[in-house]
């Protein structure tokens, strides 16, 4: 299942430039995330004494947002495999089909307790299945 956030730029997102920052996406990229899990009718809540952990981003630059205009930030889980998975991202220029950045986000679950990523099986398998889209996934 993939999700829409929105995201309007601000005077505090421009650098000297007057265009949004490329540090900047990493934080509307981690909303996206959020609101991927928390506005995703399929997730049930997140169990206890694990996390999500971000081990890897790789960001694509296409073009320069400025003040004014809004993001719409989709969120996909594309990939699951053994220990690991990865959320596809893209920045679009609301309004239109302008890819201003996409990212690949490498994530591991870890046990809270020992800090150590879990192998994606069983019902935390099935949970992220759920979560995926079902297009897009290439599971293991």
């Amino acid at each position: 299942m993939s999700n829409k956030t929105e995201i309007k730029i601000r005077g505090y997102h421009l650098d000297m430039y007057r265009h949004v920052n490329n540090a900047r996406y990493l934080e509307f990229l981690e909303e996206g995330r959020w609101a991927f899990f928390e506005d995703n009718p399929n997730f049930d809540g997140w169990p206890k004494g694990i996390a999500f952990f971000v081990v890897n981003i790789n960001i694509n630059y296409r073009m320069g947002a400025t003040l004014g205009d809004t993001l719409e930030i989709g969120t996909v889980i594309s990939h699951l495999g053994d220990k690991s998975g990865i959320m596809h991202q893209e920045a679009i220029l609301k309004g239109t089909e302008s890819v201003v950045a996409d990212a690949d986000v490498t994530f591991v679950i870890v046990d809270s307790r020992t800090q150590k990523a879990l192998t994606l099986e069983g019902e935390l398998l099935a949970l992220l299945e759920r979560l995926a889209d079902p297009k897009g996934l290439n599971a293991r």
